[in-house]
C-alpha cells in the first residue's frame, strides 16, 4: 500500500468490509503528540483502511475511535487521559460503539492500564498496527475478540507499510529510525520505544520516492536522533540525505532532531550548497549549563555545546538552526538559567520549544534530590523565552524587503459572506519547519493557489498582533501569476 492522502476536507476513505459482511464501520482517529508519533497515527489509518472500514476525518461520524496517546511528559499524559476519558463518556451517552486506545501511554504502562480503564474496547502497544485495523473492524461487527494487543518485535529496517497522510499535500515526515540509545536522565523515550535501529537506505528512499510521486514537495526526517542513523551499519545521515535530495522531482529535504555528540559534520556541505537540503537544522540540546548537562547524563560539556553552534554557524552562514531547552531541572540554579539565556542571546535562537521538568517514572532523574519548585521552573522558562522572543523579532525582521521562495502549505476560502473575496494563503520558507515554526501569509484571488506550490514572494511586515500567526511574516508574491501560468 503506497501512501495516500487524507485530509481534514477530503472524503473518508471507502473499502469494503470483509469482517463484518455488511456496510464500513465509520472509524475516527485522534492523534496527540509528536511528528513521530504522527506517522504512527498515520499507519493506524492505514491499516484499518486495508482492514476495511470507513475513515472519516469527523469524529461526530464515526462509531469506533482510536486515540493514539503521547506519554513524553507529564502534561502529554494529562492530555491522553482526558482524550480517553472524554470519548468514554461518548461511549456511554452513545454517541461511540467502541473505544481504542493505542501508542506511548499503553507501551509504558501496558496492563496496568485496564483496571484503571475497564470500559476501554481494545488497547495496542507499538507496532506495525496490522493486527489493530483488523480488531477494529472486528469491534465495528460486534464479534468477540481480544482486548489487548502485545506489539511483538520491536519494528526494524524494513519498511513499514502504506500510511493514510494526515499532513497538507505539501510536506511528509518520514521516518529514518527507530528507537534511541541515549540515557538521558530525564527521558522516558527509550523505555516506550526501545534501543536505537536504523531503518535500511533503500526502506527509506523508497518510501521517499512514493511520497515524491503522490505530490508531496517537502520530506521532514524524523527521528529519536537522527544523526545515529546508519551507524550499526557502518552509514551516516549525510549519505541517506544526499540519496533522498538526488531522487527526481522537486522536493525539500528537512532534518530534524539531530543529537548534537558525534555529529556527522560531512553533513554541513549539503546543508550549504544542495539545493534540495533546507538550510535548517532541529538540534535539541536542552542546556547550556555543564553542570546540568552532566546531571541530565547528556554527553559533552556547555563549552562543547559552543564549539559545535559556532562551527555549525561557520560551516552553514546561512543556516536557520532549532532546538529544545529544558529548565528546572533537579540542581538547577539561577546562574544556571542566566547562561542559558546568555546561549539564546549569543546564538540568536529564535526557534525553539522550552520545556520545564517533568519527572518521569523508569529514568534515573526521577528521584532525584533537590527539585526545582514548579512555579521557580516556570518563572525560568519565561526568561529563556523572552530571550527567544526577541531573538525571533530580529530575525523575522532581518527578512523584511528580502525575495525567497515559500512552500504553500494552507488555502483558506473565505467564511460568510461578509469576509470578502480571495484566499488566505499559509506558506512557508526553508527557514521554518512546518508545524512548530512560523510561516508566511498573503491573500491572493481565489483558486489561484494550491498546496504545494512553490512561488517567490517578498516580505513585506511582521505580524505583531493577531492572536494566531504573532511574528509570521506578511508577503507578497513577486510575480502575480500562479504556478501553473508561469510554467
Amino acid at each position: 500500500m503506497s501512501p495516500a492522502r487524507s485530509r481534514a476536507k477530503q472524503k473518508s476513505r471507502r473499502s469494503p468490509n470483509p469482517t463484518s459482511g455488511g456496510d464500513p464501520i465509520p472509524v475516527s482517529l485522534v492523534h496527540l503528540g509528536c511528528a513521530r508519533n504522527l506517522i504512527d497515527s498515520e499507519l493506524i489509518l492505514g491499516r484499518m483502511a486495508e482492514a476495511g472500514c470507513l475513515v472519516t476525518p469527523d469524529e461526530s461520524e464515526a462509531r469506533v475511535v482510536v486515540v493514539n496517546t503521547c506519554s513524553f511528559i507529564g502534561a502529554a499524559r494529562a492530555e491522553s487521559f482526558g482524550a480517553i476519558e472524554e470519548r468514554l463518556s461518548a461511549k456511554r451517552a452513545g454517541e461511540l460503539d467502541a473505544v481504542v486506545v493505542a501508542g506511548c501511554l499503553v507501551e509504558r504502562y501496558k496492563r496496568d492500564l485496564l483496571r484503571q480503564y475497564p470500559d476501554v474496547d481494545l488497547w495496542a502497544e507499538i507496532g506495525d498496527y496490522k493486527q489493530l485495523g483488523a480488531e477494529v473492524a472486528r469491534l465495528g461487527s460486534k464479534a468477540s475478540g481480544p482486548a489487548y494487543l502485545e506489539a511483538g518485535r520491536l519494528r526494524g529496517d524494513e519498511r513499514e507499510g502504506g500510511r493514510l497522510l494526515a499532513t497538507p499535500g505539501s510536506y511528509a515526515y518520514l521516518r529514518i529510525s527507530h528507537g534511541c540509545d541515549h540515557q538521558c536522565s530525564f527521558c522516558a523515550i527509550p523505555v516506550m520505544r526501545g534501543k536505537h535501529r536504523s531503518k535500511s537506505l533503500d526502506a527509506v528512499v523508497a518510501e521517499a520516492r512514493e511520497l515524491i510521486d503522490i505530490g508531496v514537495r517537502e520530506l521532514v526526517l524524523v527521528a529519536e536522533d537522527s544523526t545515529a542513523w546508519g551507524r550499526e551499519h557502518g552509514a551516516e545521515l549525510p549519505q541517506l540525505v544526499e540519496a533522498i535530495a538526488e531522487l527526481d522531482g522537486d522536493h525539500w529535504v528537512r532534518v530534524m532532531y539531530a543529537y548534537p555528540n558525534r555529529f556527522p559534520w560531512e553533513l554541513t556541505a549539503l546543508l550549504r550548497d544542495h539545493p534540495r537540503v533546507a538550510s535548517y537544522l532541529d538540534m535539541p540540546i536542552q542546556h547550556a549549563a555543564t553542570d546540568v548537562l552532566r546531571a541530565m547524563r547528556r554527553h559533552g560539556s556547555g563549552d562543547q555545546v559552543r564549539r559545535i553552534l559556532d562551527r555549525l554557524y561557520e560551516e552553514v552562514p546561512d543556516l536557520t538552526l532549532r532546538t529544545t531547552l529544558l529548565v528546572g531541572f533537579p540542581g538547577e540554579r539561577e546562574e544556571h538559567v542566566d547562561e542559558l539565556v546568555e546561549l539564546v542571546e549569543r546564538y540568536r535562537l529564535g526557534r525553539m520549544g522550552v520545556f520545564t521538568y517533568s519527572p518521569e517514572e523508569g529514568t534515573s532523574g526521577f528521584d532525584l534530590p533537590d527539585r526545582v519548585d514548579p512555579e521557580v521552573a516556570a518563572e525560568r522558562a519565561e526568561w529563556v523565552l523572552a530571550a527567544r522572543d526577541a531573538a525571533l523579532i530580529a530575525a523575522q525582521e532581518a527578512r523584511l524587503g528580502q525575495r525567497f521562495e515559500v512552500l504553500v502549505d494552507e488555502v483558506h476560502a473565505p467564511l460568510g459572506p461578509d469576509a470578502g473575496e480571495g484566499d488566505l494563503i499559509v506558506a512557508r520558507g526553508a527557514f521554518d519547519a512546518p508545524e512548530v515554526d512560523l510561516a508566511c501569509r498573503f491573500a491572493a484571488p481565489s483558486g489561484r493557489f494550491r498546496a504545494g506550490d512553490r512561488l517567490e514572494v517578498q516580505a513585506l511586515e511582521v505580524d505583531r498582533e493577531s492572536d494566531h500567526g504573532a511574528l509570521d511574516l506578511i508577503v507578497e508574491p513577486v510575480s502575480t501569476d500562479s504556478p501553473e501560468e508561469s510554467a
